[in-house]
């Protein structure tokens, strides 16, 4: 037997010893499954006395003879009305107990177990895997038989509660299709979704269970066996250190490795979350089938006069018919247009309606190929399609599902189901780029051209998954879809400069002194003109969006505002803005100094070299991260303005951080050396930390960029030695994207020599 990291049934005396023959405990597969059914089945039994009136009942994993490696029992000890039955029931839970495994227990007569059934839509599906195991055979088969009748009279008024409580769930744990850290079993496309198309398919709505489905609930099955054997526990979600392993014990082959800085990078994981994912769409899309099929049987058909079923007219080629997309009569009959699937997923998306399974698999067979360049026809559909808000992600992935996507872009297949292993990222990359899109829709009234916007959006990652920077590698791929497509070559070079410089003004106004002319003028150089600077601003708002929440915050999008208005106060008046002048209550009255006002500290103090470093340890000694921060000397001042976040959620106390600030600054050695003890205390993990200079990007310094593991204190240790080995901080920026952080320091006083900057550089890994 598979040796465990706990105790399990198989590991009991209770088991016969064909359980170790049969590898118990971390068999793989639906013979392994079946082996460990058999085996609790052998093992229950033998702890049920012989007694009439007396039955156990399976239900859940072991009633489906789905049993996984470190599952649950559910059980059911059914009786009727027979005396002692409390007493039974205790010597029949405490072996199981004994033996480590959890157990979900009830006691119930037959009136009982179908009076919980009928309040409880989950118990009631829960039913419909009861299965006898031991006991009194005809008692347990009345309760399957009855619950199953009852479910089946029943089931069409109760589909909707069953539905409430499924989306409830949904959005609690998300789409498992898309996610990189997805539930196997709770999140939407899993195998709770399986059960309820089972329940469905049970009360005769549809035929939910199609094979494809059945071998895409056993793939599900295997993959939450192999998670099971590789953690050594129960476990659902399948997170990113488990995936490789997981996979290999799949069989299934590591995906090529390419290299590049962008978090898309072979894994061998990543086979198995594309095979996740396809099995994960191909279960969601069969419980919406099922779900449109019980709506339309709960409401009936809607006839007009002549008694026929009611079909309205959507847009051309398309009506409405039974609440779903059907493509029209004269559509079927004449010559295919290349253009009518596009168009028929624009209306789908605009109505909101869903496309027929029926039409959905005549456009796949039968809709032929679109021409390069597309006709205008084609490329209006996509344009509406990526707008239609709401209503695109349900409709691009009805005709993902049935191919009909990689016809329109023959490098979705790349892209489709491929993971980003950067920590910030909650989505693959395909539907990454659609909910791009779908988010870029709701800043297309701000830019001069939507259509742009929203192709842009679309492709702005389109290089991932290949070798080398995606923004650069993908300008081109974009450029020429963007030419297929039908745009004129403008256009199209237009879509590629998007692509290229989507990063630029997150980056620039996060790591870059906002108040340098420098900064400004690149950028407008860069950008070139207004309008593709508003496309940018609201790409980048869309990509962050679609990103996740870790991706942006009120900080980041008042940075990426400022910058964007003063290039285009540089774009309009040919001039680069003055920066901006100190507070004037910095530069006036007695020393130090202290202004707190929401997320800014600003400190004032007589001029001297390490100021800086002791405010940010003071900062972090109150657990707050500083985000920005800048120093400069006004007429023998020092003058220290931060951003800060609390890292914790919660703000310090603004007297105590206010008085150890003006202790701290005035040299007090008691506060250095709390601040040194607490704040040295945290330190980063993770890949090697890295220095990057930049010679040509500020007016009057040299930056030197760190990236690192985030860490509480960073900046405090990294100032304290950049101040220890002579060097000279004007302002520093502080970028974090997940774990990580790039923080850039600008240092005055001249470019460095290859021998200093070893030095500096020195100083700063040791810090780190």
């Amino acid at each position: 037997m598979t040796p465990s990291t706990r105790s399990t049934a198989s590991d009991t005396p209770g088991f016969t010893d064909a359980a170790a023959a049969v590898d118990g405990v971390g068999g793989i597969g639906e013979a392994a499954r079946a082996r460990r059914a058999a085996e609790y089945d052998a093992w229950l039994g033998s702890l049920l006395p012989a007694r009439d009136g007396i039955a156990l009942v399976a239900v859940g994993g072991l009633g489906r003879r789905q049993c996984a490696p470190y599952g649950d029992l559910d059980l059911v000890l059914l009786h009727a009305g027979v005396a002692g039955v409390d007493e039974l029931a205790a010597s029949l839970w405490y072996p199981v107990w004994d033996a480590g495994v959890r157990l979900d227990h009830s006691v119930r007569t037959l009136a009982e177990a179908l009076s919980v059934a009928q309040d409880d839509v989950k118990v009631a599906m829960a039913l419909l895997d009861a299965r006898y195991v031991a006991g009194d055979r005809a008692l347990a088969d009345a309760l399957v038989r009855t619950a199953a009748d009852h479910w089946r009279r029943t089931a069409v008024r109760r589909l909707p509660e069953l539905r409430e409580i499924t989306e409830a769930r949904w959005r609690t744990h998300g789409e498992l299709a898309f996610l990189l850290e997805g539930d196997l079993k709770e999140a939407a496309g899993g195998l709770r979704d399986v059960g309820i198309l089972r329940a469905i398919a049970t009360a005769g709505v549809t035929d939910a269970l199609r094979p494809a489905v059945r071998a895409a609930h056993l793939r599900l099955l295997d993959a939450r066996d192999a998670l099971h054997r590789q953690v050594g526990r129960r476990v659902d979600r399948l997170v990113a250190q488990e995936r490789d392993g997981v996979a290999a014990l799949l069989g299934l082959r590591p995906a090529p490795v390419t290299a590049g800085p962008d978090g898309v990078v072979g894994h061998d994981g990543d086979a198995l979350l594309r095979r996740v994912a396809g099995d994960a769409r191909t279960v969601s899309h069969a419980l919406d089938d099922a779900w449109r099929a019980a709506d339309r049987l709960r409401a009936g058909r809607r006839r007009g006069t002549d008694g026929r079923p009611v079909r309205r007219p959507v847009a051309r080629d398309v009506v409405e018919h039974d609440g779903e997309l059907v493509l029209a009569r004269t559509a079927i009959g004449a010559r295919p247009d290349p253009s009518l699937s596009l168009r028929i997923a624009a209306a789908a998306a605009t109505t909101r309606l869903p496309i027929a399974r029926a039409t959905c698999e005549w456009l796949a067979a039968y809709c032929p190929p679109l021409p390069s360049p597309w006709p205008p026809e084609a490329r209006t559909a996509l344009i509406t399609l990526l707008g239609a808000g709401p209503g695109l992600v349900p409709a691009w992935e009805t005709c993902d599902r049935y191919g009909l996507i990689d016809g329109w872009l023959p490098e979705w297949t790349r892209l489709r189901s491929l993971p980003q292993h950067n920590p910030v990222h909650r989505f693959t990359l395909d539907r990454h780029l659609v909910q791009t899109a779908y988010e870029a829709s709701r800043h297309t009234r701000e830019v001069d051209r939507p259509d742009l916007l929203l192709l842009g959006a679309f492709l702005h990652d389109i290089g991932k998954g290949t070798t080398g920077d995606h923004s650069t590698v993908g300008a081109p791929i974009a450029e020429a879809v963007a030419a297929r497509i039908g745009l004129p070559e403008p256009e199209a070079a237009l879509i590629g400069t998007l692509v290229r410089l989507h990063l630029l003004l997150p980056d620039v106004a996060t790591r870059r002194d906002l108040s340098d002319p420098k900064t400004v003028a690149g950028v407008a150089a860069k950008v070139g003109d207004t309008s593709t600077l508003d496309l940018l601003h609201a790409l980048v708002r869309a990509d962050a969006a679609a990103t996740g929440p870790a991706a942006w915050s009120d900080w980041k999008g008042r940075l990426v505002a400022e910058l964007v208005t003063r290039v285009r106060t540089a774009f309009d008046t040919g001039v680069v803005p003055p920066p901006p002048a100190p507070d004037p209550a910095l530069v006036a009255g007695p020393l130090p100094v202290v202004h707190l006002a929401g997320d800014r500290v600003s400190v004032a103090a007589a001029d001297r070299r390490g100021l800086l470093a002791t405010v940010a340890g003071c900062l972090a000694l109150h657990r707050l991260e500083v985000l920005a921060a800048d120093a400069s000397t006004v007429d023998g001042r020092a003058l220290v303005e931060c951003r800060v976040q609390p890292r914790y959620g919660l703000a310090p106390d603004p007297i105590a951080l206010g008085a150890d600030l003006r202790r701290a600054v005035n040299g007090d050695v008691s506060v250095t050396q709390r601040l040194r003890g607490r704040a040295l205390a945290a330190r980063g993990e993770g890949a090697a930390p890295r220095v990057v200079w930049h010679r040509e990007a500020a007016t009057d310094a040299v930056l030197l960029e760190l990236r690192a593991a985030d860490a509480a204190g960073l900046l405090y240790r990294v100032t304290c030695a950049l101040d220890e080995a002579g060097a000279q901080v004007r302002a520093a920026r502080i970028s974090t994207l997940g774990g990580d952080v790039v923080d850039v320091f600008y240092l005055v006083g001249g470019v460095p020599d290859d021998a200093e900057r070893a030095r500096l550089e020195a100083a700063v890994l040791a810090a780190v």
